[in-house]
């Protein structure tokens, strides 16, 4: 096989198409009127979009708004989750800082116990009924179950 180019052919240029120009330049004042036409009919929706291009953009970023921040209110980690998790970790700080007080007192008594006589004889009195000699220790009787009080309605 012989793959040698044998001679080159010349490059032409393409000829104008004066047919094309010519069908351009008559439907061109055609094009024109109908542009015109157009431009009447779209004029007054122009204007008015004209004008109200400010009541427009308020509207739409009011509904951008509501949009990004409904979402942000009401779904699940919402802001009324936020709420209620908020109340319930202040309830939570609450109760730990009785704990903690509490804790503190305990250890406070536990402190007094281990090394304050007075401490000692008092807690020694109240719970162990101890008494120095020559003392007389009056217990009281403990109190009686409380009765509940009779109503008409219990007596008929």
């Amino acid at each position: 096989m012989d793959f040698r180019v044998k001679q080159l052919s010349k490059i032409r240029a393409l000829p104008r198409s004066r047919p094309g120009l010519q069908l351009l330049l008559d439907r061109a004042p055609r094009a024109e009127a109908l542009a015109e036409q157009s431009l009447k009919r779209l004029r007054p929706a122009l204007q008015w979009l004209y004008h109200s291009r400010r009541r427009l953009a308020t509207v739409s970023i009011a509904l951008l708004t509501l949009w990004l921040f409904l979402p942000v209110m009401l779904v699940a980690n919402g802001m009324v989750i936020y709420r209620q998790k908020r109340a319930e970790y202040q309830g939570l700080q609450k109760e730990i800082h009785g704990l903690q007080k509490e804790n503190d007192r305990y250890t406070g008594q536990i402190k007094a116990l281990k090394t304050d006589p007075n401490t000692i004889e008092k807690e020694a009195r109240e719970q162990l009924h101890y008494a120095r000699p020559g003392e007389v220790v009056y217990v009281a009787p403990p109190p009686l179950p409380s009765q509940a009080h009779e109503t008409n309605a219990a007596r008929k």
